[in-house]
């Protein structure tokens, strides 16, 4: 959109409501079930909520994906498991998920929105957002440096999650017009961390590439086989703006590729909210990002 001095509008800023408001679970025709086992001893079921003008997902139990498919004329042959955040007890499932897929889908990469198997949270509503609010207000402590074998059992349900994600798009990658080894992991928040964790001890996924949105980055060993790394953070993030960015030297020290982009504001979470921060501009460096890498030219 243009002003009528012929300069470009920023987008309108959508205005957040901190309240969670429960809503009916949705229709999900499209969403496949990834195979993994429900998660055991669960008592509080699947439950669905609007906050910030989005949907949000928690108590998963059942892991499923939700394939969204480019044309087939412009298909690339590049695929995304696009892992939403939520700190493990809730899913960002629209801004974090479907939205990303789709905008993936028009560049023509098959996205799959992952939604994977979450730690369990009070069944009632308001208690639910009292311990959210009370993590959330908890942001001056430093994220300790990633444990590969505590991540092993910390994140045991959603890498089985992601393993057998990466499993089932390979099986069915003729059918989607898949490249089986073009197949990346673009993680938000704890979807980051799950996307890390997959690099770093996810065994068989072996993402082609990865995307890191305001995810923790302490440094790593890095693995001989890592993948190209593109990480997005905002300067005022109140999680992992201010413990350093050993992430990124760990993937520079060992000559890996990595692209780094941090934005003076978006805070945490902006996702694909339209701000009127330089933060918004995170999906076309990424696309962009791609693009350099080849993972857009036409499929063969």
């Amino acid at each position: 959109m243009q002003n009528n001095d012929g300069a470009l509008a920023a987008p309108a800023p959508v205005q957040l409501d901190h309240t969670m408001t429960p809503i009916a679970i949705p229709e999900q025709p499209d969403a496949i079930e990834v195979g993994t086992a429900p998660l055991p001893d669960a008592t509080a079921q699947e439950a669905w909520y609007v906050q910030y003008g989005s949907q949000f997902v928690r108590n998963v139990t059942v892991a499923t994906i939700t394939p969204f498919l480019p044309d087939p004329a412009s298909a690339s042959g590049t695929a995304i498991v696009v892992a939403p955040g939520g700190a493990f007890r809730t899913l960002s499932i629209e801004n974090e998920g479907w939205n990303v897929a789709r905008a993936l889908a028009k560049r023509g990469v098959a996205a799959f929105v992952l939604k994977y198997r979450l730690n369990q949270t009070p069944a009632d509503m308001a208690a639910f957002q009292r311990s959210m609010d009370e993590m959330f207000s908890n942001t001056g402590h430093r994220p300790p440096r990633p444990d590969p074998e505590q991540m092993k059992i910390q994140l045991a349900p959603q890498l089985e999650d992601v393993r057998a994600a990466f499993a089932l798009i390979r099986e069915r990658a003729a059918t989607w017009q898949i490249n089986p080894q073009r197949i990346g992991m673009l993680g938000f928040s704890a979807g980051a961390m799950l996307t890390l964790a997959t690099v770093l001890v996810g065994e068989n996924a072996k993402p082609a590439f990865i995307g890191n949105i305001y995810g923790p980055l302490a440094s790593v060993t890095v693995p001989a086989d890592a993948p190209p790394l593109f990480v997005a953070l905002a300067a005022d993030d109140p999680f992992f703006a201010n413990s350093g960015f050993g992430l990124i030297e760990s993937w520079h020290a060992a000559k890996k590729p990595v692209e780094f982009h941090l934005y003076e504001q978006g805070g945490h979470g902006f996702g694909m909210y339209p701000k009127e921060t330089t933060s918004t501009g995170w999906f076309d460096a990424f696309v962009r990002w791609l693009a350099m890498h080849g993972m857009l030219k036409p499929r063969a």
